[in-house]
């Protein structure tokens, strides 16, 4: 189970397809995220980049704590498609962002 919400997971990205203008701040909300939260965060990227499979997500998440070694900010911000990533990894488990992307978009 995913220990990050999907509005969290909205905002994020959110700010990555707008990383030109917003890389700042998402790097400063990527680092108020606990340790459960990176973790899920970067098990959803590894699903959805083709690392893991979806029915493999409680693996993907004692991975990610066990092999962090950079910041979860600068790891992530590393990838060209972070963004891709992480919303093809929420389609793989039936998370749906776009609704959460629109209300957000909405209150800006």
């Amino acid at each position: 189970m995913l220990e990050i919400s999907e509005r969290k997971l909205a905002i994020i990205v959110l700010m990555a397809h707008e990383i030109e203008r917003a890389e700042r701040e998402l790097r400063a909300f990527l680092e108020t995220l606990n340790e459960d939260e990176e973790a899920s965060l970067v098990a959803l990227y590894w699903i959805g980049r083709g690392s893991f499979e979806p029915e493999e997500l409680e693996e993907a998440i004692r991975t990610a704590r066990s092999e962090r070694k950079t910041p979860t900010a600068d790891y992530l911000l590393g990838s060209p498609h972070f963004a891709d990533h992480i919303e093809s990894g929420a389609a793989a488990l039936d998370i749906e962002l776009s609704d959460d992307e629109d209300d957000l978009m909405r209150g800006i």
